[in-house]
């Protein structure tokens, strides 16, 4: 649950904060990006003069293919996010408050209600790996066949298919794997 009703907070005196434990099992990302395991973490809300602080460590994984040899894999990531959200609608009075200030603000709902499903969204669409790997020592595919070199590391083709300005390279690999 990402969606936390704040009207308590807002009553409280500032620096009074509340601290959730997060756990939620699909979180739709973005359409070409989806989630590999379970949101989890804290939040910790915190009352200021005039607004609900948000700070949050998250941890899940993200379904991506390795950028070497193009196999599954589930990248573990870490993402805080911290949010300011302003109230729209005054505790005490219920009146509307001026947002013009501050167009752009996060903003509390009129039932008080602090959603950060966007702030985490957005937090892990930044935090997704550029190009993730399988494995560190990942061979990636054969530059000429498509072959897992992971599965087969003696992959080989012939010398006759190397371009004749690499020979000299291929020759000192002989030689060092000898």
């Amino acid at each position: 649950m990402l969606s936390y009703n704040v009207a308590a907070l807002l009553r409280s005196v500032p620096g009074t904060s509340r601290t959730y434990p997060v756990t939620v099992e699909s979180l739709p990302i973005a359409e070409d990006l989806q989630l590999a395991g379970p949101l989890e973490g804290e939040v910790k809300l915190s009352r200021t003069g005039r607004s609900i602080l948000a700070h949050g460590r998250l941890q899940t994984a993200v379904a991506e293919h390795c950028s070497r040899c193009l196999t599954p894999v589930a990248a573990p990531i870490t993402v805080e996010i911290d949010e300011e959200a302003l109230p729209l609608l005054d505790i005490d009075s219920g009146q509307p408050l001026d947002t013009s200030g501050e167009p752009d603000a996060l903003r509390l709902d009129e039932h008080h209600e602090l959603d950060l499903a966007t702030a985490v969204r957005e937090a892990i669409s930044l935090a997704e790996p550029i190009a993730p790997l399988c494995r560190p020592d990942c061979r990636g595919l054969c530059l000429i066949c498509g072959a897992d070199q992971n599965e087969d590391p003696a992959h080989r083709h012939p010398d006759d298919d190397i371009d004749p300005r690499l020979a000299g390279l291929a020759a000192l690999r002989d030689q060092l794997e000898r």
